[in-house]
């Protein structure tokens, strides 16, 4: 059973609405009539149709392989992606203590208390050598 598009967001019912038309835009510049699709992604035309109305109830499995049949897959791991999601950046840095937040104080790092520092050469007093 579908749900109806009413009872969902309006944002919702106007992404999977976009959604429909976007794929059916697409299919139609391939020039793919509904069958070839249907085969394509192992589904009916009708189901196709559904997702082209941007119909709720269509399981997600099957938009992804409509998608696939039109060679636009790709971009389905895209829509989510975390370097994409700047509320949830956001939010993951709020959850940072805030001396990493800010960030070093100072450009240089101090080498660990536990091990021996690097050995800075010879120490020399002109800042550049002159040569004879």
């Amino acid at each position: 059973m579908t749900q109806p598009l009413s009872s969902l967001p309006l944002a919702v019912r106007r992404a999977l609405l976009r959604l429909g038309a976007d794929i059916s835009a697409a299919r139609r510049r391939r020039r793919l009539p509904l069958d070839v699709v249907a085969d394509r992604a192992l589904t009916t035309r009708q189901t196709v149709a559904r997702v082209e109305r941007g119909d709720p109830g269509v399981a997600f499995g099957t938009v992804a392989a409509i998608l696939f049949a039109l060679g636009l897959v790709d971009r389905l791991g895209a829509v989510a992606a975390p370097q994409s999601d700047s509320v949830g950046l956001a939010l993951e840095e709020e959850r940072l203590p805030e001396r990493i937040r800010r960030g070093p104080r100072n450009a240089t790092r101090r080498a660990p208390l536990d091990t021996p520092a690097a050995d800075p050469g010879p120490a020399t007093t002109d800042p550049e050598p002159h040569h004879e």
